[in-house]
């Protein structure tokens, strides 16, 4: 087992995921290199100052623009749209190991003979006219349903068919505007020996080990408890996940991490050891300031990031006006190796302003002139990202 302090597993997380020092990722390869890091980004449509997988991006990814995640996506094809932590971007590598699920919704389908008719029809549309949102395709016969990964509400026919299609890996996301997603046959932009393989895990135990390991390299640091951190992978109760621990520290897969005044053990990929004993010798490393997606991989458990940075981050989107303690859409704002507060950020695109309707400083945040400057810097790369050329503070707590 490894020893480290408070600071020092700040440190490591930090540095794993590009946010410390020098930046480790830089370009539309430096999109890539993470995305296979972290195995999978988490997606949601709603943009109110970028979406999620974008900010994401942007906080570690130098020189990172809203289109090299488009052309990883939809022209190159590295990329792909595939639930894995929800809805999520994965690279397309690692298509074999979710086999499971789209046999999984086969066999779900099974039960709805005449969803049968219904994807005939996509098939023929999609032949005759190319690519294909719901709201395009007319379907005869009505049917809804919840399906293996999403939920199609009222009689939206030609919804549910399309998303069955996507579940069992016929059809995949040709592109998205705005909100709404466009479909096209996969086997078109998937290569044949992935699209066509069987996944190489030989049954659930070793498959929950890939998902176990993938979901600590994401984060950097996890413990061997309930977390947001392992959502949406199927059959990992708690006795699964602790034969799925006990296996892998028993492989030497994963390493122990005791951290001081946290009760629970934590665990890093074996892989990390050398970033962890680098940490060891505390370096001093170059601050930055950046802003934190709402579902940033690494804010996944939020009882860790508490229990580590002493900041409580709850992301209010889906908390009554009334309620919230801050706003809408508020992004955790970084500065060095703390979290100093929280922003809240609009872009007006037609005026081409970003404007910055509130920042709430953590208590003991002393707002000196080297914060002033830094944050500065954050609100000027961040209008860059988002196309605007011009700031607006309206008021700041």
């Amino acid at each position: 087992m490894i020893r480290i302090t408070n600071r020092q597993a700040r440190q490591f997380l930090l540095l794993k995921h590009g946010l410390l020092g020098e930046y480790k990722f830089s370009e539309k390869q430096g999109v890539l290199d993470f995305a296979r890091q972290v195995g999978c980004i988490q997606y949601d449509p709603i943009d109110v100052c970028g979406k999620n997988a974008e900010l994401v991006l942007q906080s570690r990814i130098k020189g990172f623009t809203k289109g090299m995640l488009a052309e990883l996506l939809y022209e190159d094809r590295s990329l792909v749209d595939y639930p894995d932590k929800n809805l999520a971007i994965i690279t397309v590598e690692d298509w074999p190991y979710f086999d499971r699920y789209r046999q999984a919704a086969r066999k779900h389908a099974e039960r709805y003979p005449e969803l049968e008719a219904l994807t005939a029809q996509v098939r023929a549309h999609i032949q005759n006219h190319g690519v294909v949102s719901s709201d395009d395709l007319k379907l005869d016969g009505e049917f809804s349903w919840q399906s293996a990964i999403h939920w199609s509400g009222g009689n939206n026919s030609s919804r549910s068919a399309l998303e069955q299609m996507y579940s069992t890996g016929e059809l995949i996301i040709h592109h998205k505007k705005g909100t709404r997603k466009y479909y096209d046959i996969a086997k078109k932009y998937i290569r044949p020996n992935l699209l066509n393989a069987s996944e190489p895990l030989k049954d659930e135990l070793e498959h929950h080990k890939w998902r176990v390991l993938r979901r600590i390299g994401s984060v950097g640091l996890l413990w061997n408890r309930a977390s947001d951190a392992w959502l949406n992978i199927w059959g990992l109760k708690a006795a699964q996940r602790n034969e799925v621990f006990r296996q892998l520290l028993q492989e030497a897969r994963i390493i122990a991490v005791a951290v001081e005044r946290i009760k629970d053990t934590l665990y890093c990929l074996a892989e990390d050891l050398p970033l962890m004993e680098a940490v060891l010798q505390n370096q001093k490393l170059k601050w930055r300031c950046e802003l934190i997606a709402p579902l940033d991989n690494l804010i996944w458990d939020r009882k860790l990031i508490n229990d580590l940075f002493g900041f409580d981050y709850t992301w209010e989107i889906y908390t009554p006006a009334t309620k919230r303690k801050f706003g809408y859409y508020v992004l955790p704002l970084l500065y060095g190796e703390r979290f100093i507060g929280r922003a809240e950020i609009i872009v007006e695109r037609k005026a081409g302003t970003l404007v910055v309707k509130n920042i709430w400083y953590e208590n003991e945040v002393k707002q000196t002139k080297e914060l002033r400057t830094a944050l500065n810097g954050c609100f000027q790369k961040f209008a860059l990202f988002n196309g605007c050329e011009t700031i607006s503070a309206e008021s700041m707590n």
